[in-house]
């Protein structure tokens, strides 16, 4: 008989099973999963989750007793740095053991033990849990009360709805007047606009219309002195020049005849 057997020797001796189970341990955090036999790895998950549990408090003393089991630096740094991030939030149950069948050979029933947090195919979301519903264990006349108290519910409800409908037709309304005055407004807007538009257009025609005739007079001005005065200054030169070549030899016709006339006066009288 099986009485007050609790640990399973795995036909091995103490030291044989502590050292494997140690190797088997650094190999899982290590590798977040193996392959072994189902045997081992239940002993193993009763010798590797208090070790993971004792990660979460990353002090020496902590450390210390982790590496009394493991007897591995680097795995040891592995689980206080990495893997006891993962686990922080996980009270109990680190590790998962799926069964994959028998070996052949001796036909020892095979399994995949592996951390949990680290196999993200099988992390699910925290579904919200469903109110569970009970059933009253009253009498005939709980169960007349109950339906009095819906039936009264559902006339309330009745008498809200017509209520509910006339709100939302108020609000409806509204709305729609507010949409009709606010395009009202757009649309006296644009027809200021296009007017004070049109203005500004017949301001700037007539302004330009008064602002031709004031510009060419003071040219017309202008030019005819300018005129005048060339054509006058033209025709004086003119004038001039014939009157002084025609008085130039009556001028001289005289003198030379008066000189002829005084040359000759002398020898006469001489002779």
């Amino acid at each position: 008989m099986r009485h007050g057997k609790k640990i399973n020797h795995l036909s091995r001796t103490a030291s044989h099973r502590k050292a494997m189970l140690s190797n088997m341990a650094t190999s899982l955090i290590q590798n977040k999963r193996i392959v072994t036999t189902v045997a081992k790895a239940k002993a193993l998950r009763k010798y590797v989750e208090p070790i993971i549990t004792r990660s979460k408090s990353d002090t020496t003393h902590s450390r210390r007793m982790v590496f009394r089991y493991l007897h591995d630096k680097e795995s040891v740094n592995i689980l206080f740095d990495e893997v006891s991030e993962k686990v922080a939030d996980r009270a109990g149950g680190y590790t998962r053991i799926l069964k994959t069948g028998n070996r052949l050979g001796d036909n020892a029933s095979m399994c995949v033990i592996e951390l949990v947090d680290y196999n993200e195919a099988l992390l699910k979301e925290s579904k919200p849990k469903k109110a569970r519903t009970r059933r009253s264990r009253r009498g005939k006349v709980g169960v007349a009360a109950t339906a009095t108290a819906a039936a009264a519910a559902v006339v309330e409800a009745e008498e809200q709805v017509p209520e509910a409908e006339v709100v939302e037709e108020q609000t409806a309304t509204e709305e729609a007047e507010k949409v009709e005055a606010a395009t009202e407004e757009d649309q006296t807007e644009k027809v200021t606009e296009s007017s004070a538009e049109k203005q500004a257009e017949e301001e700037q025609l007539q302004t330009n219309e008064t602002e031709e005739p004031q510009a060419e007079a003071p040219t017309v001005e202008t030019e005819e002195p300018q005129t005048e005065a060339s054509t006058v200054e033209e025709e004086e030169p003119q004038a001039e020049a014939p009157t002084a070549e025609k008085e130039d030899p009556q001028a001289n016709a005289p003198t030379a005849e008066a000189e002829e006339s005084k040359a000759d006066a002398p020898t006469d009288e001489e002779e």
